[in-house]
C-alpha cells in the first residue's frame, strides 16, 4: 500500500513537471498595477511553474492591444475598460483581478484649483486619449455639467510621464496624471537642476474623491488589474498560482516600498525608485478577485456604455469575462 502511494505521488509530480511551461510572459505599463508582476519575476515566485518567467513593459494602449490580440503575453496588466473592450471584440482573455483603485490626480501650478469647474477655460495635459484616465475625467466632468470640448482645452499626450514632463518644463499649468507620474513630478520640482525652471506643483484634485462625491459611492475606482490570456486560461492550476502570487507580491510592495521602488526602476527606465516608493504610500491598491469586483466594474462600465458604448466594446461583458464568476 505504501509503495502504491509513493508511485502515485511520483506519477502526479511527474505529470506536473511535464506540464511546466517553457515560458511565461508578464506584461504591464509603467504604473502601480505592474509593481507586483515585477516582484514576481525578481523573487522567482513562479520558477516552478515555468522555465523562464519575464516581465515586458508596454508603452501605450495601442501597444497593449497589439500584445493582447497577437498573443504576445500570457498575463497582461491593463485598464479594466480596455480588458472589457478586448473581450467583447473576441480577444481570448479573462480578467483575474482588479488591483488599482486610486492613482488619478489633477496636478496643478495653481494652489487655488480645488474643483473640476475651476478648470473652465484652462488647458489641461491629458494622457491616453480615449482611455484611462481620460474617460474617468470626462465622465466626472459630464456629471457636473462641464462640457469638456467647449469649456476646456485638452492637450493630449502619449503617456502620464509625457504629461508630467510638460508640467515640469512649464509648458502646461495643469495635467491629469496617474501615479507614479504624480510623485515623479512633485520630486522633480525640488531636485537639481530642474528646480531652476520647474514650477511649484500641487496635488489639486483627487479623482477618486470626486468619484465618491459625484456618485455617492466609496471613493475608489476599479481602474486596472491583470488578465490571463489565450491558452493559459485552460490551466486553472497555473491561474490560481498567479492570482495568489500577485496578491502576495502586492502586499510585499506595500510593506517594502523602498525595495519595490528600486526593483521597478531597474526594469522601467522612465521611473525613479524614490518616486515609485512615494506613489505606493498614496495609492489605493488591493488585489480584489474579478468576480468580487464585478459590481463595482459593472457600475463603471454601465456609465461608460451610456456615454459611448464603444469604450467597452458595445456591451457589458458576460460571465466569461470574470475569472471565478458563477454562471448566471
Amino acid at each position: 500500500m505504501h509503495l502504491g502511494v509513493v508511485c502515485a505521488f511520483l506519477l502526479v509530480t511527474g505529470i506536473a513537471y511535464a506540464q511546466k511551461l517553457p515560458r511565461l510572459v508578464l506584461a504591464g505599463p509603467s504604473a502601480a498595477v505592474s509593481n507586483p508582476l515585477i516582484r514576481m519575476v525578481d523573487s522567482g515566485a513562479l520558477a516552478d511553474v515555468a522555465e523562464v518567467v519575464e516581465f515586458v513593459p508596454w508603452r501605450d494602449p495601442d501597444q497593449l492591444r497589439v500584445m493582447a490580440l497577437d498573443g504576445r503575453a500570457d498575463v497582461l496588466a491593463m485598464p479594466t475598460n480596455v480588458a472589457a473592450n478586448l473581450y467583447n471584440r473576441g480577444a481570448k482573455l479573462q480578467l483575474l483581478n482588479v488591483s488599482t483603485w486610486g492613482v488619478l490626480w489633477l496636478v496643478s501650478r495653481d494652489p487655488a484649483l480645488k474643483t473640476l469647474a475651476d478648470l473652465r477655460g484652462k488647458e489641461l495635459a491629458m494622457p491616453f486619449r480615449g482611455d484611462m484616465p481620460d474617460i474617468v475625467f470626462q465622465l466626472l466632468a459630464g456629471q457636473q455639467g462641464i462640457d469638456v470640448r467647449k469649456e476646456l482645452r485638452l492637450r493630449y499626450v502619449a503617456s502620464p510621464v509625457d504629461a508630467m514632463q510638460l508640467l515640469v518644463m512649464r509648458q502646461v499649468d495643469h495635467a491629469l496624471l496617474a501615479e507614479p507620474a504624480v510623485s515623479m513630478a512633485l520630486r522633480k520640482t525640488g531636485s537639481f537642476p530642474l528646480n531652476v525652471v520647474a514650477p511649484e506643483l500641487h496635488r489639486s484634485i483627487d479623482l477618486q474623491q470626486e468619484w465618491g462625491r459625484v456618485f455617492a459611492r466609496a471613493a475608489r475606482i476599479p481602474q486596472a488589474g491583470i488578465a490571463v490570456m489565450g491558452a493559459l486560461r485552460e490551466r486553472p492550476d497555473v491561474v490560481a498560482r498567479i492570482e495568489a502570487e500577485y496578491a502576495r507580491a502586492l502586499t510585499w510592495c506595500r510593506e517594502q516600498a523602498s525595495a519595490c521602488g528600486q526593483a521597478v526602476a531597474a526594469r522601467i527606465d522612465l521611473l525613479s525608485a524614490e518616486a515609485v516608493a512615494d506613489s505606493i504610500a498614496v495609492s489605493q491598491t488591493e488585489a480584489v478577485p474579478a468576480a468580487a469586483a464585478r459590481a463595482e466594474l459593472e457600475f463603471m462600465f454601465g456609465h461608460l456604455h451610456a456615454k459611448n458604448p464603444a469604450l467597452i466594446g458595445g456591451k457589458l461583458p458576460d460571465d466569461g469575462f470574470y475569472a471565478g464568476a458563477v454562471r448566471r
